[in-house]
């Protein structure tokens, strides 16, 4: 599973049982972190999920800013709520990406910010899918 956390929501995706494809799940609307965490792990239980994996919000140099702070302390409390292992991922660039292929397939502006965070959440599961079949 991996998560692309915002300020506002919560973008999940899964993968196949393979761990070969990486495909949209649904977007959390943020409310306070525990009730946030119930719903992921819901997702968790249901979907038979063997890792987390959290988009790090790097910056374009690669530095570390708030952002990366905020991911870390939500992978902390996390952490405390589930064994599984949670590992990060360099999302540098993700929703960027996500939304030009939206563009691109002339998908209306309501309907792309209706479902940019779940995928570039697929979009950083898919990156970290492929890198461990190299």
């Amino acid at each position: 599973m991996a998560l692309d956390l915002g300020t506002k929501t919560i973008g999940v995706a899964i993968s196949d049982g393979m761990r070969y494809s990486a495909t949209p799940l649904e977007t959390i609307k943020r409310s306070k972190f525990t009730q946030d965490a119930e719903r992921i792990l819901q997702l968790v239980a249901e979907n038979q999920i063997a890792a987390i994996i959290l988009g790090l919000p790097l910056n374009m140099d690669g530095s570390e800013g708030p952002r990366v702070q905020s991911t870390r302390a939500f992978a902390r409390n996390l952490a405390q709520k589930t064994a599984l292992p949670i590992a990060f991922w360099d999302e540098r660039l993700s929703t960027s990406a996500v939304t030009r292929m939206m563009i691109e397939a002339d998908l209306r502006r309501d309907r792309r910010a209706e479902v940019v965070d779940k995928l570039a959440a697929s979009y950083i599961l898919q990156g970290a899918l492929d890198r461990l079949r190299r």
